[in-house]
């Protein structure tokens, strides 16, 4: 099983037209941390895309770029890209140029996006939220699939038998569907024969076993070896010395961006006694001692089988060497418990 680092890159917000002095310091942290995920040997690096003031990562290939150049086997991957408000040509172009830099790292994780700012911002009607999504993935995967392209769509300018350039250093770049947890999501995957991402941040993991199913059985209906599909999970991690030290340092900022998030989609606040309860065994908060956070990847690995991980970060008012030590607590203390659990190397 691959394990790796997602993270949206949080920031605070500034709100000013220049001298964006926090959002040069997060982009610098990033570096830091794909360096180090690197050299511990952390499989996939994932940069989130966002269009708002309190996340610094609009353009997850530019950055990715910069983390080709100081990288060396890590892969480097969206999570997700915004695809339904992205132009496929373009997103491929950027995604080849990435591959090229990065000797053939590069991966494209689509998805819909769980904000909205990218509709309004790049002249998209939100009513249209499934059909660009659709239309835009049909695109982007004949693309990858061929040099020249025909295609014809509604709400985007037809290709007459134009070519796509440049061409990955891979045969092809490896797309992947990221989902929240729509049934019809994962059908999708399942019949498209696409590997899946799956963001557990709510509930019980193992409600989400249903899903899986659902992903194979679509598979299988199409013509697919169910046995050879592709998933991840995607969870918030935060590993310390103990639980208690890891939920201490991360509640103050988990609490803040959720309730944050939350004011704007009307939930209930969150409070440090639910918080704790989502850290318990069996919760989707990976945050926990190095044994505590190896033991649940390595049960919802027993219960999924899972082909990758993904410890999802969130930066906020806490010392980056402290985020830094979680990440490597992860690639070089649970990272081998895992691995030795599972006997894959």
């Amino acid at each position: 099983m691959e394990l790796g680092i997602s993270t949206f890159g949080e920031i605070p917000i500034e709100h000013i037209a220049g001298k964006a002095i926090n959002a040069q310091r997060r982009i610098d942290e990033l570096l830091k941390e794909a360096i180090l995920a690197d050299e511990i040997g952390l499989n996939v690096f994932a940069l989130g895309e966002h269009h708002r003031p309190d996340f610094v990562v609009s353009a997850p290939e530019v950055v990715l770029a910069g983390v080709a150049a100081v990288t060396k086997q890590i892969r480097l991957s969206s999570a997700v890209t915004v695809l339904s408000s992205a132009d496929p040509v373009r997103t491929f172009q950027n995604f080849a140029t990435l591959d090229l830099i990065s000797k053939g790292r590069a991966e494209i994780m689509a998805g819909r996006g769980s904000f909205i700012e990218s509709f309004p911002l790049f002249g998209f009607d939100l009513d249209d939220y499934d059909d660009l999504f659709s239309e835009h993935l049909d695109l982007l995967l004949k693309i990858n699939d061929n040099e020249v392209v025909s295609w014809a769509g509604k709400h985007r300018a037809s290709i007459n038998k134009l070519g796509v350039y440049p061409r990955p250093y891979q045969q092809k770049l490896p797309v992947w569907l990221a989902v929240g947890g729509t049934p019809a999501s994962v059908v999708r995957a399942g019949t498209l024969n696409m590997p899946l991402t799956i963001a557990i941040l709510g509930g019980q993991p193992a409600q989400y076993l249903p899903l899986i199913e659902l992903y194979r059985k679509a598979a299988t209906k199409a013509g697919h070896d169910s046995t050879q599909l592709q998933f991840a999970l995607n969870q918030h991690t935060y590993i310390a010395d103990s639980s208690q030290q890891a939920a201490d340092e991360f509640w103050p900022i988990y609490g803040t961006m959720m309730n944050r998030i939350g004011r704007e989609r009307g939930w209930s606040p969150m409070s440090r006694q639910q918080f704790d309860y989502l850290c318990k065994p069996g919760g989707p908060l990976m945050v926990g001692s190095v044994q505590e956070v190896a033991d649940k990847i390595i049960a919802e690995h027993k219960l999924f089988g899972n082909t990758r991980f993904l410890a999802q970060t969130i930066s906020g008012d806490i010392a980056h060497e402290k985020l830094l030590n979680s990440i490597r607590l992860f690639g070089s203390e649970v990272a081998p418990i895992v691995r030795n659990a599972i006997k894959q190397p």
